[in-house]
Parts: C-alpha cells; sequence; structure tokens
C-alpha cells in the first residue's frame, strides 16, 4: 500500500463531510456534528487562512482514505497538537496508522523544529491509546470527566511525544516513510 498526503481540496469536502459525520468516527470525538457543505466551504477557507492549523487529506494507493491535522503551529513554547481518522474502512490499516504517526514525528520534529506533540484521545479508545504507546508516546494524564457530548461524560487521556525521546528511539522503529507535502500551502 501506498500512502500520500495532500492539502485538502474543495472537491474532497462532501467526503470529509460524510466521514466526519459517521457514528463510527464521532463516537472517539469530541463532538458529533451536522455538517453541510456551505459550511465545509467556510471550514476550508478558514483553515486555508490559519496559520496555526494545517490539514491534509490521506491518500491511500491514491484514494482518500482520511484526515490528518497538526494544530499550534505557531505555539512559542514550539508544542504541536495532532489528530487524525480514517473514514474509509477498508483502506485502515495498522501498518497506516504506525507510519502515519511516526512519519508525522518525522516531520514535527526534524522539518518544523518543535519541541513536542501531544494527542489526547477518549480513554475508552484504548487501542489508539495503545497504538500511540507502541510508537513511543508517554502517557502524560488522564481526566476523568473531561469531555461533555450530547449529556454524557467522556474519560480522556493525554499523551505526549519529545524531540529529545523521538530522536532516541526512531532508530528501533520500523515504518514507511509519508512525506507531508506541502505543495500549495501558503505557511511553511
Amino acid at each position: 500500500m501506498s500512502v500520500t498526503l495532500r492539502p485538502i481540496e474543495e472537491g474532497d469536502l462532501e467526503k470529509i463531510m460524510r466521514w466526519r459525520m459517521d457514528e463510527e468516527i464521532t463516537r472517539f470525538m469530541n463532538t458529533n456534528p451536522k455538517l453541510t457543505l456551505e459550511g465545509q466551504k467556510r471550514w476550508l477557507s478558514s483553515i486555508r487562512a490559519n496559520v496555526d492549523v494545517r490539514y491534509w487529506l490521506i491518500l491511500v494507493d491514491q484514494t482518500p482514505a482520511g484526515v490528518i491535522n497538526l494544530t499550534g503551529l505557531k505555539n512559542p513554547q514550539g508544542n504541536l497538537g495532532w489528530a487524525y481518522y480514517m473514514g474509509e474502512k477498508k483502506l485502515r490499516s495498522l501498518k497506516t496508522a504506525l507510519s502515519l504517526e511516526m512519519s508525522m514525528y518525522d516531520y514535527a520534529f526534524d522539518r518544523l523544529g518543535k519541541n513536542a506533540v501531544y494527542s489526547d484521545v477518549f480513554t475508552l479508545n484504548q487501542g489508539v491509546i495503545r497504538l500511540h504507546q507502541i510508537c513511543g508516546c508517554e502517557i502524560v494524564e488522564e481526566k476523568k470527566g473531561h469531555i461533555l457530548k450530547e449529556g454524557v461524560s467522556f474519560d480522556v487521556t493525554f499523551l505526549r511525544m519529545t524531540a529529545l525521546r523521538w530522536r532516541e528511539i526512531r532508530k528501533n522503529k520500523k515504518y514507511e516513510k509519508i512525506e507531508f507535502e506541502t505543495g500549495g500551502m501558503l505557511h511553511e
């Protein structure tokens, strides 16, 4: 399988909207949105103008499969947040997940010069927490009842990878390198 990333385009919005409203995706996210194509166009315009965030479409064998993003690009402490989801179930794989995460660390630390990358995961999503730990992340904190979604409280686990730790453990990690394409992005 070949995994590539590219900036999100307007033609991707209907597919992203469908993925983002899929119950299988939203059950592990902070919101269950009701999206419209017009709203998605406004969202795309806002992220294109926001120098603090960057989003990519994930392609598996040239087929749109999901979305990955970084936040906090302008954070003065050099810390980033990140998240991703694979909307196309048939294109999900452990190999792709590991390669995405570890390639993102390469990009964040080697190319962007950041100090740490943070993620937050619903604690009930133990598979993703375990995936982050396989990549070398450390659990920083677990907050009980941190997210209230449609009247239900969810515990959230916060994880971190530091540049120093990644440089120490990267040589022992096996993954397919994925390039974070920046073509057409205004704030590289």
